[in-house]
């Protein structure tokens, strides 16, 4: 069944009058009309809308009629996108010339037939249902319901490589199964998505990850070798064994670790504030879940560089800081904010403390005041993917033991972490007050008195105001 909902007509019934009035035949297709009839909803929902042609001119004029803002998205191809905001709610119109001389040969050059689907715009305004008129030339509606991602034509991945990449975005964040000749078709054409912008495969990227089950298309993308054109620093991490702690080469321990923080997610998700935390959105428009999940891909990308042999062992000295440049790199090439760069770098550089912290039995006050200041708003997500890497690690010398206290340990910081925001402690002195009471200038000196004053009273060794002007006295004489 389709029906539209009443919110739906409301936002499209001014392009429909706008239309009608110059006699001008729109097509609503795509993505609105798939997810209608899997009674799917997203809060905001965008709409593509195709014509003949003229799709710029119209554009232009519809959204001075409408007030929206116009966005230029393909010259040659005639593509333009309307952003409305609606009750606090942003909406996109798409609006595209057809590209073949009808819309059935139109939606020929889509990417799946579950996405080659249309109805005209003006049938839309009724409570009837529309599955009658829907123009459905490639049966998109039996693959539907029979789960099926398939080509719409033969030729579709090869328009657009990144359609490879979407195959798989959909098949996750739908639950479908990919057709054979999607498969046989993206082991073919994968080299081609070099040529697509990195904006472009982040984007695909980050809707897998945003998925509860992002590891079904990491391991597809592995078998085809996918990882290794949109991800090349992925390639030297195949084959590196790494001793009797591990049952797994780099690699495929890199890929047990995110199998391992889904279900870490799963576990812990249900507590409100994990949940919250997983929601949070980072720097535009990526939530820390997906984020993290990057980092778990990400986290020992710095073995195969730090790999050493001595006295017989395999080691990896320093490979978090080796991870860290090369993140870094990544971050930047797929034009991710400075914050998710940083959230990533942060996540790859300090992966290992919570380990160590471990390794200690019982951590001091001042090793894990210092892992929350180093961590900082990533200190839950490096705790998360300390669980799961500790997890998807199971050699001959890694004992039920060590297992146990690792998992001790990590909550322990987790209840810790959240005492922490619950109650934040007041500082006993400002800058201001030091620079007043010591008669000293703004320098960076005031900052490194501030920081060992932050973490004498973390730890309890100054109680109060007078405490901490002592304290901050013998920093002084030291620097002198």
């Amino acid at each position: 069944m389709l029906i539209f909902p009443k919110e739906y007509q409301v936002i499209l019934k001014p392009v429909s009058n706008f239309a009608s009035s110059r006699r001008i035949k729109f097509y609503l297709v795509g993505g609105i009309l798939r997810d209608l009839l899997m009674q799917r909803r997203k809060d905001n929902p965008d709409f593509d809308l195709s014509i003949k042609k003229g799709a710029l001119r119209f554009g232009k004029m519809l959204a001075r009629e409408i007030k929206a803002v116009f966005v230029l998205l393909d010259q040659e191809h005639g593509a333009c996108r309307l952003v409305k905001k609606i009750d606090g709610r942003i909406y996109t119109i798409d609006l595209t010339d057809f590209r073949a001389k009808s819309i059935e040969e139109d939606l020929k050059h889509r990417d799946f037939t579950i996405n080659s689907l249309a109805l005209e715009l003006k049938d839309i305004f009724t409570k009837a249902d529309l599955s009658g008129k829907l123009i459905d030339p490639y049966s998109g509606i039996n693959d539907l319901k029979n789960k099926l991602i398939r080509l719409t034509a033969k030729t579709s991945l090869v328009e657009d490589p990144l359609r490879i990449l979407r195959a798989f975005s959909f098949s996750s964040m739908l639950g479908f199964k990919l057709h054979a000749d999607v498969i046989k078709s993206a082991r073919l054409n994968k080299n081609k998505l070099k040529i697509v912008s990195a904006e472009r495969v982040r984007d695909e990227l980050f809707k897998v990850f945003d998925t509860p089950l992002a590891y079904p298309a990491l391991v597809a993308w592995d078998k085809l070798k996918i990882i290794d054109v949109i991800l090349p620093e992925i390639k030297p991490m195949r084959g590196i064994g790494q001793g009797p702690y591990h049952h797994l080469d780099v690699w495929q321990h890199t890929l047990e670790t995110v199998r391992q923080i889904e279900l870490v997610f799963v576990q812990l998700g249900k507590k409100d504030r994990l949940r919250e935390y997983l929601n949070q959105i980072v720097g535009g428009s990526h939530r820390r879940l997906a984020l993290l999940k990057f980092g778990a891909i990400l986290h020992d990308l710095g073995k195969p560089k730090a790999l050493r042999h001595e006295k017989g062992k395999i080691i990896f000295h320093g490979h978090e800081r080796v991870g860290l440049g090369m993140a870094r790199v990544i971050g930047r090439r797929l034009k991710l904010s400075n914050e998710e760069c940083s959230s990533l770098e942060r996540t790859v550089l300090w992966h290992l403390r919570p380990g160590y912290l471990a390794d200690s039995c019982a951590p001091t006050k001042r090793a894990r005041f210092r892992y929350f200041r180093d961590t900082g708003a990533d200190a839950l997500g490096v705790l998360l993917l300390s669980l799961a890497d500790q997890r998807a690690t199971k050699g001959r010398l890694t004992t039920a033991t060590s297992r146990v206290n690792h998992e001790k340990t990590v909550a322990k910081l987790i209840n810790e972490l959240f005492k922490k925001q619950t109650k934040k402690s007041v500082p006993f002195v400002n800058g201001h007050e030091i620079m007043r009471k010591f008669s000293l200038t703004p320098s960076p000196l005031i900052g490194k008195i501030l920081n060992e004053l932050e973490e004498l009273q973390a730890i309890g060794a100054i109680h109060n105001k007078i405490e901490a002007f002592k304290a901050a006295k013998k920093v002084i004489c030291k620097k002198k």
